[in-house]
């Protein structure tokens, strides 16, 4: 259309400053996702379905 962005507005980051931002995301992900799903492996099937 008729929108056009300048270029200092749509590259914020470099390309090496993406990697650590992925794996920093990644990361957070992974941490936030382990205590639930280990609690869930430990519950019983129907408390673990109850709870959802």
């Amino acid at each position: 259309m008729g929108l056009r962005l300048p270029d200092s507005v749509i590259a914020v980051y470099h390309g090496a400053e993406l990697l650590p931002l992925a794996l920093g995301g990644l990361l957070t992900a992974t941490l936030g996702a382990l205590p639930p799903a280990g609690w869930a492996a430990r519950a019983r099937t129907a408390t673990a379905l109850r709870s959802e």
